[in-house]
Formats: C-alpha cells, structure tokens, sequence
C-alpha cells in the first residue's frame, strides 16, 4: 500500500467519524421536546452504557459525579480531564447511539481552558456536553457575564470543528438553598440566565436542584431554552415533569448508586464469612 493510499483511507475514515458525529448531533438535539422529554439513564464507563443501551435508550449521557466515584475521585472536577476525555473515547466506541459528556463547569479557571476541553470531547465523539455556572472550589455561582463568555467560547469552538453541539447550560441557582426556599425570585434568576445563555449559544438549560412542579412549570413556560430537570428521591413521575413542559430527564448520580446498591447486597448475600 502507498502513502498516499494510506493517507487517503484514514482521511476516508475521519470523513466517515465525521459525518456519523454530525447526524448524530442533529439526533441527540431532536429528542429534546417539551412536553415528550428525553430521558437520560446517566452512565459512567462502557459497561453501562451497554446496559443501557441495550435497555432502549434513545442517547447516552454520563455523570461527572458517577464517573469520578467509579475511578476513586471526588466530584468537582477532580477526576483527571485526560482520564475523563479517554472515558468518552471508549463509551463513544462502544454505542452508535449520540453521547454526551457532563464537563462539570469545563475544567478551566479561564474561558479559553473551556473551549480546550469542549474541543476534546468532539474530538473524542462527543454530540453533546453539560457546562455549569458554579465555581468548583466554592460552590457559589459565577456572574453571568462571566458564565455567557464561557458559552460563548465553547460554541466558538464547536462552530470551528463543524459538531453542532448541544451545549446544555446547567444552573446551579436552585442549589444556593434548600428545596423549601426555591421561590419565583429564584425562578426569574433562572430564567434571566437562561436568556443570556441561550444569546451566547446555550441550547438547553439544565435546572438541578428542582423538583416543586410549580415552579418547574413556569420555569419551562418562561425559559427560552428547553428545560432539563434531574430526579431526585421525591421528584413528580415523569407524566408530572411532561405535563409542566419538561424536555429532558437526567438521572444523574442514582443509577450507579442503584448498581452499588445491588452489587454490596449480592457480595453480602455470597457470604464470605465461612
């Protein structure tokens, strides 16, 4: 085989990666519809997004908090980014269905740290990635000036790679008080970032944090940007969500809770003691 044989057929096959990364893209940003939500059963290495894959899932989306448990990190950004980004090759090897990656608030103090990291998980196959307005080491949220130039530059980037990525702007509002506390004022916030976000190139907005069907429905009504809601112990069935015009579903952290649940009880039940 020539070089130029060579060089011809891996371009062939990055053409070929492209193209199945864009219409899958363009797949994951369909299933968003308020009203008919697409549900996220969040994951954390290849074997479990077979699993659920395998259970019909119509796109696969990991948790920062799942992933970071299962490899003996904390949650905030302290799994290692080459470890996560090389956790999202092999989950995007492993499926043909669209993934999205949890980049936490994208791994950089400074905008330009973000767009690096966004330009990793497309590289890696990434359609789609959740970036939060907290600071990692506070828990406190940024200003929104400074989260939209965040936005901005990780849709720069993608605009660049030629991935239509969805870019889903988490707001952690709803977790500065307890659930008690949310009210309509912290609704407004919500909703006063959410149109920043989406002026600076957000596509959803991610909303944890809340489960008061109340005030979920009007966050939908008034959010320019589709809503994503996580379930927590007490969140409404998902017919509720639907109703109040929820367009995503995350589960986040429980299902490998859930798995490390059932794997001590099977452990237990093998009994090792003789």
């Amino acid at each position: 085989m020539t070089v130029e044989t060579a060089i011809g057929r891996s371009q062939g096959f990055q053409e070929h990666g492209m193209t199945a990364q864009i219409r899958k893209a363009a797949q994951f940003r369909a299933l968003h519809i308020p009203g008919k939500p697409l549900i996220l059963f969040n994951i954390w290495d290849v074997g479990s997004a077979r699993a659920v894959a395998a259970a019909g899932a119509k796109a696969i989306a990991t948790s920062s908090w799942s992933v970071a448990h299962a490899n003996g990190y904390d949650d905030g950004e302290q799994t290692p980014l080459d470890l996560a980004i090389d956790n999202l090759r092999r989950i995007v090897c492993a499926t043909d269905l669209p993934v999205s990656i949890d980049l936490e608030s994208g791994y950089g103090a400074a905008a330009e740290e973000v767009g690096r990291t966004v330009r990793f998980a497309i590289e890696a196959g990434a359609v789609a990635c959740n970036l939060e307005d907290c600071i990692q080491a506070s828990g406190r949220l940024r200003a929104t000036a400074d989260q939209a130039n965040r936005i901005r530059i990780a849709r720069r980037t993608a605009d660049e790679a030629k991935v239509h990525l969805f870019i889903n702007a988490r707001t952690d509002v709803f977790f500065q008080n307890s659930t008690n506390q949310h009210d309509d004022a912290m609704v407004a916030e919500a909703v006063e970032r959410a149109h920043v976000y989406a002026g600076a190139g957000a596509d959803g907005l991610f909303a944890p944090g809340l489960t008061n069907l109340t005030l979920i429905a009007r966050l939908a009504e008034a959010s320019p940007l589709p809503i994503n809601i996580m379930v927590v112990d007490f969140t409404s069935p998902l017919s509720a969500l639907a109703e109040q015009g929820v367009a995503r579903v995350s589960h986040g952290p429980r299902p490998y809770l859930l798995a490390m649940k059932v794997l001590e009880e099977a452990a237990r039940d093998a009994n090792f003691v003789s």
